[in-house]
């Protein structure tokens, strides 16, 4: 059993409020991020005993897995898996390296609108309608939930995002194996 030494987590209120609420830790959040990746044993222990299983991502974040899902964090989920399908892409028939793009690229509220408008079929079905929609609807939740931080003309992608990509990748492995059979 590990021995937790509530002392020595000064950001406990601060990561559980942020962990809880479906947020992401990541690099950039500084301060908690070296927290939890100097007490990682601590802050297991201590929110598996509160009924939470915390996950370490080697691609930089922490968060808390679950196996809960609601109808409105399905319909937000699929929101951000859309855009982010949409966004890589996009970002390759542009000719740019998508993987990269996907975080070196400010999406804008010029890219947002060229987006709803090219996939306006996709976009229509989640009720999101403009580039402001799209902001709105999608972005902001993404800041909310630590997968983007807003910068001073639009939005910069964070490592969180590897979680919508990895499902992304999972269900195209799915539908490739399922062709074969």
């Amino acid at each position: 059993m590990t021995d937790i030494n509530l002392d020595d987590l000064t950001h406990l209120q601060a990561i559980n409020k942020k962990l809880t609420s479906g947020y992401h830790i990541s690099e950039q959040d500084t301060l908690m991020w070296q927290e939890l990746d100097q007490h990682i044993d601590a802050y297991r222990a201590l929110f598996s005993a509160l009924g939470h299983d915390l996950q370490h991502d080697s691609r930089g974040f922490y968060y808390f897995g679950s196996d809960e899902s609601t109808p409105n964090m399905g319909k937000i989920s699929r929101a951000i898996a859309l855009t982010i399908y949409i966004l890589i892409e996009h970002y390759a028939n542009t000719g740019k390296d998508p993987m990269r793009a996907l975080f070196d690229e400010v999406n804008d509220l010029e890219l947002m609108q060229t987006l709803v408008q090219i996939n306006k079929h996709l976009f229509d079905q989640l009720e999101i309608f403009s580039g402001s929609d799209l902001r709105k609807d999608v972005y902001l939740r993404m800041v909310r939930l630590g997968l983007a931080r807003e910068v001073e003309n639009g939005f910069m992608l964070q490592a969180p995002i590897y979680r919508y990509i990895d499902a992304l990748m999972e269900v195209n492995e799915e539908t490739y194996l399922g062709d074969d059979e």
